[in-house]
């Protein structure tokens, strides 16, 4: 795979930035005036450009936003994939459902077509259908995202129980799906979760399916914290 990293979290940049792998490109523009979204946009335009013109990449940022410039990518590229998206949190708030405000909890609403609409309708994001959509995990959820993924056909799952979904896959990891234990620092760590182990185990059943087109790692840890280490015998192996 090509490692592309997006050394952002969600318009900032993150000057310190620590990759778990080494990488071959860089996603790096000077970002507009205006909101988060508009700046976002900006940043995803440049993913998506990345992603469609690159074979098999492994995006590695600070956050699941960047997620949505790597499905347009592919959609640019001609693929329509389904989604694994590894994670604790549900990432499926809105801006009228979410409490503390918090963009990086509106990613994977987005990509199969609510929330804001801002990033998707610049990059030309097209709504991922609900039933093309696996959750792994999410274990932290608000109650908005409790009521939506009730109803949603989005597929959500615990990590032994994961479905591997047939055709072109986009494979997203947060690390924050394994449990704090193993992986100190995180930004939003969540207890009662996945061993890393348990994790690197299910993210190879994906792997060995043969389907995954694009992977994005979403690095949600704190500078200075070590878990770049923790995480970098997985990181290689998907690389």
């Amino acid at each position: 795979m090509t490692v592309v990293l997006v050394p952002f979290h969600l318009d900032t940049r993150l000057p310190r930035f620590e990759s778990p792998v080494p990488t071959d490109l860089t996603v790096d523009p000077e970002l507009p005036d205006g909101t988060p979204w508009e700046r976002m946009a900006a940043l995803y335009e440049n993913v998506a450009a990345t992603v469609a013109e690159t074979q098999r990449p492994m995006v590695v940022s600070g956050d699941c936003t960047t997620s949505m410039g790597v499905v347009a990518g592919l959609q640019r590229a001609g693929v329509e994939p389904s989604i694994v998206w590894f994670d604790a949190h549900g990432d499926v708030q809105t801006p009228e459902t979410s409490t503390s405000g918090y963009l990086g909890g509106m990613p994977l609403r987005q990509i199969v077509g609510g929330a804001d609409r801002t990033v998707a309708e610049h990059i030309g994001l097209r709504p991922v259908p609900e039933s093309d959509v696996v959750l792994v995990d999410a274990r932290d959820l608000d109650p908005p995202e409790v009521e939506y993924l009730s109803g949603a056909a989005v597929r959500h799952v615990p990590i032994d129980a994961l479905p591997i979904p047939d055709g072109p896959t986009y494979l997203h990891i947060d690390v924050d799906v394994v449990d704090e234990r193993d992986l100190p620092g995180l930004l939003f760590p969540v207890a009662a979760g996945p061993r890393l182990p348990e994790v690197a185990a299910a993210v190879r059943s994906v792997l060995a399916a043969g389907n995954v087109v694009a992977i994005g790692l979403a690095c949600t840890w704190k500078p200075g914290a070590g878990a770049e280490k923790l995480i970098a015998g997985l990181a290689a192996e998907l690389a």
